[in-house]
């Protein structure tokens, strides 16, 4: 059997497209809401670049260079970091309280979100789990199924305490996807579905704004300058892109109509601006790292190399499709930033990192 010693150079190539597509986006989206909040054109630009992309490529460029093998020794300790960073987020002084949410912790300089962590911590804590526990082990209900749900409660508990239910999607899925690929059991796998399902209508039911998030999802016309105001204007910036766009850089929506132009909303601005097939694009980029990556997963040389690259791979596509698909009105809004397009430094530092873990196990994989 012989080993492929070079990263795949498919993996390589998506990625550095799918950064430059978003910083492509982000000086366009971002330029008037920039300067109505910064006085300057090309702030969210700058600090993409500077304080995201520079130092994400640097680390991605480190871990890919290192053993994936040799993270298990820190695995516990970066675990339990990110869940008392979780908790940091309620410290008065230490987390900040953004649009009503407990999302950011601030220390001097430094400001990052804790969830972005969680979800690389959590998808190394599954991997090192799972693997340990063998596929026996996993198919057991008090040995597999158990803890598996004690460990995603623990989780879950902290990020709807925030509240952030995206993230919590992004999480239960690509987790959920570790699960079936180390041998769960189908019934488990159900039971987790249902209660899903459940947990889903509960929340809903007791938070207005998430009630009326998913009345705007069922009727977008209903009070289109209130809760369904952020759905139409995207829908619109959609709509009036067309075929091919209205030309990069001349989006309407982003004149303070559209909501978090650089943010969440941004896919609405690749439509409108570069039309069906500059949104066909890039899901068709976003396919290609999920072939990538799976492929790489099929090929690891051991379970934990498998079952990182599948976290990893989920990670990112899902999330990439709960964004798109709110956006155009498929799911309901869920407030997750677009993976390698939306602004966020702390998201983009974290998306590399995983990237390097991918292009490592790349170096491993069998040659079959």
């Amino acid at each position: 059997m012989q080993y492929i010693k070079k990263t795949d150079k498919g993996l390589t190539i998506v990625t550095f497209l799918l950064i430059l597509y978003g910083l492509m986006m982000i000086a366009s989206a971002g330029i008037i809401y920039s300067q109505t909040r910064f006085g300057d054109q090309y702030y969210f630009f700058k600090r993409q670049l500077l304080f995201g992309i520079i130092p994400g490529l640097l680390i991605m460029y480190v871990v890919r260079r290192i053993d994936y093998h040799r993270w298990k020794k820190i695995i516990i300790p970066f675990f339990v970091l990110a869940l008392i960073c979780l908790i940091l987020v309620f410290v008065p002084g230490v987390g900040m309280k953004i649009y009503g949410a407990n999302r950011w912790i601030n220390l001097g300089p430094i400001s990052f979100q804790p969830s972005e962590m969680a979800k690389l911590a959590i998808i190394f804590y599954l991997a090192f789990w799972l693997e340990s526990k063998g596929e026996k082990k996993i198919k057991d209900f008090f040995e597999g199924f158990v803890p598996f749900l004690g460990i995603m409660g623990v989780i879950g508990f902290l990020i709807i305490k925030q509240p952030d239910i995206g993230t919590l999607g992004v999480i239960v899925l690509s987790t959920l996807a570790m699960y079936f690929s180390s041998g769960a059991r189908i019934t488990h796998l159900t039971a987790l579905f249902f209660a899903g399902l459940l947990g889903i209508f509960t929340l809903i039911k007791i938070s207005p704004y998430r009630l009326n998030r998913m009345l705007a999802f069922m009727n977008p016309d209903v009070d289109t300058q209130g809760v369904s105001y952020h759905i139409n204007q995207a829908l619109i910036a959609i709509g009036s892109g067309g075929i091919f766009g209205i030309g990069l850089g001349h989006s309407r929506q982003k004149f303070n109509y559209l909501p978090e132009p650089v943010g969440d909303s941004i896919f609405a601005i690749v439509g409108e601006e570069l039309g069906i097939i500059g949104a066909m694009i890039l899901v068709a980029l976003f396919v290609y790292f999920a072939l990538k990556g799976f492929r790489i997963a099929k090929n690891a040389p051991d379970s934990f190399g498998k079952l990182l690259a599948v976290g990893i791979t989920s990670w990112i596509i899902f999330q990439a499709f709960i964004n798109i698909g709110s956006i155009v009105a498929l799911i309901p809004l869920t407030g997750v930033p677009l993976p390698f397009i939306s602004y966020g430094g702390t998201s983009i530092i974290f998306l590399l990192s995983g990237v390097g873990l991918l292009m490592n196990i790349s170096k491993q994989t069998k040659d079959n």
